[in-house]
């Protein structure tokens, strides 16, 4: 019924690097309802973010790289009733709570109007850049909180809740423009200005230096607080193999810009998540 480029622009495999987020909300709740984990983990992973995906992609109607594809194919109205499809089915798996349902219609909404030509917010590099964050980070976080948990929305509004939903928006708020600094011709051509194309290469890599020593300062400060000290230096040490890969293509760069490239960034998006994902598995079980 849909093309074979249709399923691929829904990047499925790309929900992946988007994982740490929920694992993050999912190691740190203290009612875990199993079944409606799972429930809200299928809806979030396998339909809402790919639905996301597709959506935009349709939009964009990107001729380069994108994220977790390298060479897209062209896209067709198929791609556009995919993807609502798939958006209508994650709506309905999360239908068993009206407060996770409300929450994940407006992330549905906010990544329609990313890319939609009327609003088109990635086209605005400041604003494109703290919605995202906010949205894929600290919103996502209370709309896994909330879902898995099964608590009242009131309930989101304590200090342990808050303290890490804001965490994981300023990780993305610093891990965002490096998913975009493969894109700056593509960006500039269809006059999408985001804040890597704004930043520069070599500032890109500067602001995320920035950005991630904050995050680490952060996160840091909430293991202490809410774990202990053993917590905070696992995270650091999970977190060294992406240093390592950063700092060592940080450097090629600055020899040869030809290096930032898709195959780079995404190795770095590899390791990030795979690094987070395995950190916040062992927490989750801690």
């Amino acid at each position: 019924m849909f093309s074979k480029s249709a399923w691929l622009h829904l990047r499925i495999p790309f929900s992946y690097y988007l994982m740490p987020v929920y694992l993050f909300a999912l190691a740190v709740s203290d009612n875990v309802n199993t079944s409606d984990a799972i429930i809200v983990f299928i809806a979030l992973h396998i339909f809402l973010y790919p639905a996301s995906n597709g959506y935009n992609s349709y939009f964009d109607k990107d001729e380069d790289s994108i994220g977790g594809l390298k060479n897209p194919p062209k896209v067709n109205k198929g791609l556009y009733y995919l993807a609502l499809i798939f958006d209508l089915i994650a709506l309905v798996l999360v239908a068993f709570n009206f407060w996770t349902l409300v929450m994940f219609f407006v992330y549905g909404l906010v990544s329609k109007a990313y890319s939609h030509p009327i609003i088109r917010i990635k086209k605005y590099p400041f604003a494109s850049w703290f919605i995202a964050g906010v949205f894929q980070g600290f919103f996502t976080f209370l709309m896994v909180y909330l879902g898995v948990n099964g608590i009242a929305p009131e309930e989101l509004l304590k200090k342990e809740v808050l303290f890490p939903a804001i965490l994981t928006s300023v990780m993305l708020w610093g891990s965002y423009p490096m998913t975009q600094i493969y894109q700056h011709k593509e960006d500039r051509s269809r006059g999408d200005n985001t804040l890597s194309l704004k930043l520069g290469i070599l500032g890109t890599f500067h602001f995320t230096m920035t950005l991630f020593s904050l995050t680490t300062l952060l996160f840091g400060l909430y293991f202490i607080e809410y774990y202990n000290l053993n917590i905070a230096f696992l995270y650091v040490l999970s977190m060294s193999p992406v240093v390592g890969y950063f700092f060592y293509w940080y450097f090629k760069a600055r020899k040869n810009m030809e290096v930032v490239n898709f195959e780079n960034t995404m190795r770095l998006n590899a390791i990030s998540a795979t690094c987070l994902n395995l950190f916040f598995v062992i927490l989750f079980l801690y």
